[in-house]
Protein backbone atom coordinates (compact mmCIF):
# COMPACT_ATOMS: atom_id res chain seq x y z
CA UNK A 1 0.00 0.00 0.00
CA UNK A 2 1.23 3.58 -0.72
CA UNK A 3 2.85 4.89 2.41
CA UNK A 4 1.09 8.37 1.80
CA UNK A 5 -3.15 6.07 2.14
CA UNK A 6 -1.55 4.04 4.68
CA UNK A 7 -0.66 6.91 7.15
CA UNK A 8 -3.97 8.43 6.23
CA UNK A 9 -6.01 5.41 6.95
CA UNK A 10 -4.45 4.55 9.88
CA UNK A 11 -4.73 7.10 12.50
CA UNK A 12 -3.28 4.59 15.78
CA UNK A 13 0.66 5.09 17.07
CA UNK A 14 3.24 3.61 15.10
CA UNK A 15 5.23 1.04 16.43
CA UNK A 16 8.62 1.68 17.85
CA UNK A 17 11.41 1.49 15.40
CA UNK A 18 15.06 1.34 15.62
CA UNK A 19 15.18 4.92 14.03
CA UNK A 20 12.88 7.56 14.73
CA UNK A 21 12.67 8.81 10.75
CA UNK A 22 10.68 7.74 7.83
CA UNK A 23 12.66 7.79 4.64
CA UNK A 24 10.19 9.55 2.05
CA UNK A 25 9.86 6.95 -0.88
CA UNK A 26 11.72 8.16 -4.02
CA UNK A 27 9.91 10.63 -6.33
CA UNK A 28 7.29 11.83 -3.70
CA UNK A 29 9.33 14.40 -2.39
CA UNK A 30 6.89 17.34 -3.17
CA UNK A 31 3.36 15.69 -2.65
CA UNK A 32 1.37 16.30 0.67
CA UNK A 33 1.68 14.14 3.11
CA UNK A 34 -1.16 13.49 5.34
CA UNK A 35 -0.79 12.73 9.19
CA UNK A 36 -2.17 12.86 12.40
CA UNK A 37 -1.82 16.89 12.63
CA UNK A 38 1.28 17.98 14.90
CA UNK A 39 2.38 14.53 14.88
CA UNK A 40 5.21 14.36 12.28
CA UNK A 41 7.75 17.15 10.38
CA UNK A 42 9.52 16.70 7.41
CA UNK A 43 13.15 17.24 7.12
CA UNK A 44 13.27 20.14 4.43
CA UNK A 45 17.19 19.00 3.63
CA UNK A 46 16.70 14.85 3.78
CA UNK A 47 13.45 14.73 3.18
CA UNK A 48 12.99 12.41 6.29
CA UNK A 49 9.83 12.15 8.11
CA UNK A 50 9.92 12.12 11.33
CA UNK A 51 8.11 12.41 14.79
CA UNK A 52 8.32 15.86 16.06
CA UNK A 53 8.22 14.81 20.08
CA UNK A 54 11.49 12.91 18.64
CA UNK A 55 13.20 16.11 17.06
CA UNK A 56 12.10 18.96 19.77
CA UNK A 57 13.65 16.06 22.16
CA UNK A 58 16.94 16.58 20.00
CA UNK A 59 17.00 20.26 20.13
CA UNK A 60 15.08 20.61 17.11
CA UNK A 61 18.11 18.55 14.85
CA UNK A 62 16.75 16.02 12.61
CA UNK A 63 17.76 12.77 13.58
CA UNK A 64 18.56 11.80 10.08
CA UNK A 65 20.83 14.51 8.85
CA UNK A 66 21.86 16.76 11.70
CA UNK A 67 19.67 19.28 9.43
CA UNK A 68 19.12 22.32 12.00
CA UNK A 69 15.52 23.51 11.91
CA UNK A 70 14.77 27.18 12.66
CA UNK A 71 14.05 27.85 16.41
CA UNK A 72 12.11 31.09 18.09
CA UNK A 73 14.31 33.63 19.41
CA UNK A 74 12.96 32.59 22.87
CA UNK A 75 13.86 28.79 22.44
CA UNK A 76 17.38 30.03 21.18
CA UNK A 77 17.98 32.16 24.82
CA UNK A 78 16.85 28.94 26.70
CA UNK A 79 18.55 26.18 25.21
CA UNK A 80 21.59 28.36 25.47
CA UNK A 81 21.54 29.80 29.37
CA UNK A 82 21.15 28.18 32.94
CA UNK A 83 17.92 27.30 33.82
CA UNK A 84 15.78 29.83 35.16
CA UNK A 85 18.49 32.21 34.70
CA UNK A 86 16.87 34.54 32.09
CA UNK A 87 15.66 37.95 32.93
CA UNK A 88 14.43 40.06 29.60
CA UNK A 89 14.57 43.61 29.89
CA UNK A 90 13.89 46.49 27.75
CA UNK A 91 9.91 45.33 27.25
CA UNK A 92 8.26 48.40 27.29
CA UNK A 93 9.32 49.28 24.23
CA UNK A 94 6.79 49.42 20.94
CA UNK A 95 7.33 50.22 17.03
CA UNK A 96 5.15 53.23 15.93
CA UNK A 97 4.13 53.19 12.44
CA UNK A 98 5.65 56.90 12.27
CA UNK A 99 5.69 57.24 8.22
CA UNK A 100 2.09 55.41 7.81
CA UNK A 101 3.63 52.43 5.07
CA UNK A 102 1.68 50.82 3.07
CA UNK A 103 2.42 48.22 0.49
CA UNK A 104 -0.08 45.58 0.06
CA UNK A 105 -1.22 46.31 3.43
CA UNK A 106 -0.25 49.12 6.44
CA UNK A 107 2.94 48.28 8.75
CA UNK A 108 0.06 48.96 11.30
CA UNK A 109 -1.47 45.92 10.50
CA UNK A 110 1.49 43.66 9.10
CA UNK A 111 2.84 44.66 13.41
CA UNK A 112 -0.44 43.67 14.73
CA UNK A 113 -0.07 40.19 12.85
CA UNK A 114 3.33 39.60 13.62
CA UNK A 115 2.37 39.88 17.63
CA UNK A 116 -0.54 37.83 17.59
CA UNK A 117 1.53 35.19 15.86
CA UNK A 118 4.63 35.30 17.92
CA UNK A 119 2.91 36.49 21.00
CA UNK A 120 6.11 39.17 21.38
CA UNK A 121 6.20 42.88 20.27
CA UNK A 122 9.44 43.20 18.24
CA UNK A 123 11.51 40.82 16.16
CA UNK A 124 14.52 41.23 18.92
CA UNK A 125 14.15 39.41 23.04
CA UNK A 126 17.32 40.77 24.92
CA UNK A 127 18.10 41.05 28.70
CA UNK A 128 20.58 39.23 30.90
CA UNK A 129 21.20 35.36 32.19
CA UNK A 130 23.96 33.20 32.87
CA UNK A 131 25.66 30.37 31.14
CA UNK A 132 27.29 27.66 33.07
CA UNK A 133 27.29 30.41 35.78
CA UNK A 134 29.20 33.26 33.82
CA UNK A 135 27.07 36.37 33.70
CA UNK A 136 26.23 37.81 30.84
CA UNK A 137 24.01 39.99 28.59
CA UNK A 138 22.31 37.88 25.70
CA UNK A 139 19.86 38.70 22.51
CA UNK A 140 17.94 36.70 19.97
CA UNK A 141 16.09 37.74 17.00
CA UNK A 142 13.08 35.95 15.91
CA UNK A 143 12.57 35.41 12.24
CA UNK A 144 9.32 35.04 12.28
CA UNK A 145 8.15 38.75 13.39
CA UNK A 146 8.38 39.94 10.00
CA UNK A 147 11.97 38.59 8.76
CA UNK A 148 13.21 39.49 11.80
CA UNK A 149 13.99 42.54 10.00
CA UNK A 150 15.59 45.60 12.34
CA UNK A 151 13.59 48.66 12.70
CA UNK A 152 14.34 51.52 14.92
CA UNK A 153 12.85 49.23 18.56
CA UNK A 154 15.17 46.37 17.31
CA UNK A 155 18.07 48.55 16.64
CA UNK A 156 17.21 50.37 20.24
CA UNK A 157 17.47 47.06 21.50
CA UNK A 158 20.66 45.76 20.34
CA UNK A 159 21.88 49.24 21.39
CA UNK A 160 21.11 49.09 24.51
CA UNK A 161 22.41 45.71 25.40
CA UNK A 162 25.91 46.62 24.75
CA UNK A 163 25.37 49.78 26.61
CA UNK A 164 24.69 47.08 29.20
CA UNK A 165 27.55 44.64 29.11
CA UNK A 166 29.72 47.93 29.02
CA UNK A 167 28.30 49.02 32.37
CA UNK A 168 28.40 46.14 34.22
CA UNK A 169 31.39 44.49 32.14
CA UNK A 170 30.22 41.27 31.01
CA UNK A 171 30.68 39.29 27.30
CA UNK A 172 27.33 39.84 25.11
CA UNK A 173 26.12 37.04 22.89
CA UNK A 174 23.57 37.92 19.90
CA UNK A 175 21.89 34.55 18.21
CA UNK A 176 21.24 36.71 14.28
CA UNK A 177 18.28 34.85 12.22
CA UNK A 178 17.30 38.09 10.14
CA UNK A 179 16.59 39.57 6.56
CA UNK A 180 18.05 42.66 7.23
CA UNK A 181 16.59 46.27 7.67
CA UNK A 182 12.65 46.74 8.36
CA UNK A 183 12.02 48.70 4.20
CA UNK A 184 8.62 50.04 6.13
CA UNK A 185 10.54 52.14 8.23
CA UNK A 186 12.52 53.32 5.46
CA UNK A 187 15.49 55.71 6.59
CA UNK A 188 15.12 54.98 10.27
CA UNK A 189 15.64 51.38 10.01
CA UNK A 190 19.18 51.85 7.63
CA UNK A 191 19.94 54.32 10.62
CA UNK A 192 20.04 51.29 12.64
CA UNK A 193 23.22 49.63 11.29
CA UNK A 194 25.33 53.07 12.19
CA UNK A 195 23.34 52.91 15.57
CA UNK A 196 24.33 49.36 16.54
CA UNK A 197 27.51 49.80 15.26
CA UNK A 198 29.02 52.84 17.64
CA UNK A 199 27.66 51.27 20.27
CA UNK A 200 29.02 47.80 19.64
CA UNK A 201 32.11 50.22 19.48
CA UNK A 202 32.28 51.48 22.80
CA UNK A 203 31.91 48.11 24.02
CA UNK A 204 34.90 46.89 22.50
CA UNK A 205 36.89 50.03 23.61
CA UNK A 206 36.02 48.82 27.16
CA UNK A 207 37.72 45.22 26.67
CA UNK A 208 34.99 43.46 26.32
CA UNK A 209 34.31 40.34 23.63
CA UNK A 210 31.28 40.05 22.10
CA UNK A 211 30.38 36.81 20.19
CA UNK A 212 28.20 36.67 17.20
CA UNK A 213 26.10 33.33 16.48
CA UNK A 214 25.19 33.33 13.21
CA UNK A 215 22.11 31.38 12.28
CA UNK A 216 19.46 30.57 9.15
CA UNK A 217 19.16 33.36 7.64
CA UNK A 218 21.66 35.85 8.48
CA UNK A 219 21.91 38.38 5.65
CA UNK A 220 21.09 42.43 4.82
CA UNK A 221 21.73 45.51 6.70
CA UNK A 222 21.84 42.66 9.86
CA UNK A 223 24.41 41.24 8.26
CA UNK A 224 26.31 44.13 6.87
CA UNK A 225 26.90 45.74 10.76
CA UNK A 226 27.29 44.56 14.11
CA UNK A 227 26.19 40.41 12.69
CA UNK A 228 29.37 40.07 11.10
CA UNK A 229 31.61 42.45 13.94
CA UNK A 230 32.06 39.71 16.33
CA UNK A 231 35.32 39.28 18.27
CA UNK A 232 34.34 35.61 17.78
CA UNK A 233 31.73 35.08 14.81
CA UNK A 234 30.30 31.68 14.57
CA UNK A 235 27.20 30.10 12.73
CA UNK A 236 25.36 26.52 13.46
CA UNK A 237 25.89 24.09 10.20
CA UNK A 238 24.25 24.76 7.18
CA UNK A 239 23.11 28.60 7.80
CA UNK A 240 22.61 31.53 5.20
CA UNK A 241 24.77 34.15 5.53
CA UNK A 242 25.17 37.17 3.37
CA UNK A 243 24.41 40.13 2.74
CA UNK A 244 21.78 39.86 -0.76
CA UNK A 245 20.31 36.12 -1.25
CA UNK A 246 22.02 33.99 -3.63
CA UNK A 247 19.22 34.23 -6.37
CA UNK A 248 19.60 37.87 -6.23
CA UNK A 249 23.15 37.73 -6.62
CA UNK A 250 23.55 35.24 -9.41
CA UNK A 251 20.78 37.37 -11.12
CA UNK A 252 22.60 40.62 -10.77
CA UNK A 253 25.96 39.18 -12.12
CA UNK A 254 24.47 36.99 -14.46
CA UNK A 255 26.79 34.21 -13.04
CA UNK A 256 26.34 30.82 -11.51
CA UNK A 257 27.82 30.90 -7.82
CA UNK A 258 30.06 28.11 -6.37
CA UNK A 259 28.02 25.00 -5.19
CA UNK A 260 27.04 25.85 -1.77
CA UNK A 261 28.00 29.92 -1.64
CA UNK A 262 26.82 31.83 1.38
CA UNK A 263 26.35 28.84 3.77
CA UNK A 264 28.21 28.17 7.01
CA UNK A 265 30.20 25.81 5.31
CA UNK A 266 31.68 27.94 2.72
CA UNK A 267 32.08 31.29 4.99
CA UNK A 268 34.18 29.28 7.11
CA UNK A 269 36.66 27.95 4.21
CA UNK A 270 36.86 30.71 3.07
CA UNK A 271 37.99 32.63 6.20
CA UNK A 272 34.81 34.53 6.68
CA UNK A 273 34.22 32.81 10.24
CA UNK A 274 35.65 31.54 13.19
CA UNK A 275 34.11 27.93 13.69
CA UNK A 276 31.04 26.16 12.46
CA UNK A 277 28.75 24.56 16.20
CA UNK A 278 26.50 22.50 16.25
CA UNK A 279 23.27 23.83 18.23
CA UNK A 280 23.77 20.95 20.86
CA UNK A 281 27.27 21.93 21.41
CA UNK A 282 27.07 26.07 21.91
CA UNK A 283 26.65 26.65 25.55
CA UNK A 284 29.77 24.45 26.42
CA UNK A 285 31.52 26.31 23.46
CA UNK A 286 30.37 29.51 24.46
CA UNK A 287 31.52 29.18 28.05
CA UNK A 288 34.73 28.05 27.09
CA UNK A 289 36.04 30.75 24.95
CA UNK A 290 34.88 33.14 27.38
CA UNK A 291 36.79 31.82 30.42
CA UNK A 292 39.36 31.60 28.32
CA UNK A 293 38.91 35.56 28.01
CA UNK A 294 38.93 35.92 31.43
CA UNK A 295 35.00 36.00 32.41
Amino acid sequence: MDLHLKMADDKKALPAKKTPGIKTPKGVEDSPFTAPEGFWIRCESCHAILQKSVVSENLSVCTECAHHFRVTGRERIHLTVDAGSFQELDTDIATLDVLKFFDSKSYADRLEASIKKTKQREAFVSGEAKVRGMPVQIGSFEFSFMGGSMGGVVGEKVARMFDRARTHRTPAIIFHASGGARMQEGIISLMQMAKTTAALSEMKKAGLPYVSVLTDPTTGGVAASFAMLGDLNIAEPGALIGFAGPRVIAQTINQKLPEGFQSSEFLLEHGMIDSIVPRREIPSYLFKVLSILGF
